[in-house]
């Protein structure tokens, strides 16, 4: 099996684009370790590409500790995949960017993680150590559950910062190499 044929899809909610942009970084990633990425707003799902994806990384932004609302109505629209076992095997991985450096962005990451569980996927973490606490540095909010990243309410053209849309870089590639582990 070549490394082509594996694929990632990358399902997000970006309101105001931020999450949009993070999404873009993991996607380059991705394609860095030589899978095939598809990524798709929850406005436009499409639900073969989800099915036949060896992996779902699955996005949004954290609006008062908790998954937009977007997201929250994929997941429920999901149900018949979770009926099916659809999605069972699938590797799986969150990410999530708030305003503020915590935002609670903990809690969208957990039920990201318990959405992916229900489904019967495997998780996979943030296995990067931090670097430091500046815009520059990588996994600078100590986040291992997922990626976590940061926007200071700031437009989209200068955030999130750099260290974090490296790290999201990263993550991507990880997400891709991890893939290619598995027959």
């Amino acid at each position: 099996m070549s490394l082509s044929e594996k694929s990632i899809a990358i399902v997000y909610h970006s309101p105001y684009g931020h999450t949009a942009k993070v999404a873009s970084f993991i996607a380059q990633g991705a394609q860095q370790a030589g899978v095939q990425v598809h990524s798709m707003n929850i406005e436009q799902i499409d639900w073969d590409i989800l099915d036949r994806s060896d992996a779902i990384v699955f996005g949004c932004p954290t609006y008062m500790g908790n998954l937009t609302s977007g997201l929250k109505l994929f997941m429920e629209q999901s149900s018949k995949r979770w009926l099916a076992r659809a999605w069972q095997g699938k590797v799986a991985a969150g990410f999530t960017n708030g305003g503020g450096l915590s935002g609670d962005k903990l809690a969208v990451l957990q039920q990201i993680n318990l959405f992916a569980m229900q489904h019967g996927m495997l998780w996979a973490g943030l296995p990067m150590m931090p670097t430091g606490r500046s815009g520059q540095d990588l996994n600078r909010m100590s986040s291992f559950l997922g990626l976590m990243t940061q926007s200071d309410n700031a437009p989209v053209e200068i955030t999130p910062p750099q260290g974090d849309l490296n790290t999201a870089l990263w993550f991507g590639e990880y997400l891709g190499l991890l893939l290619n582990k598995f027959k």
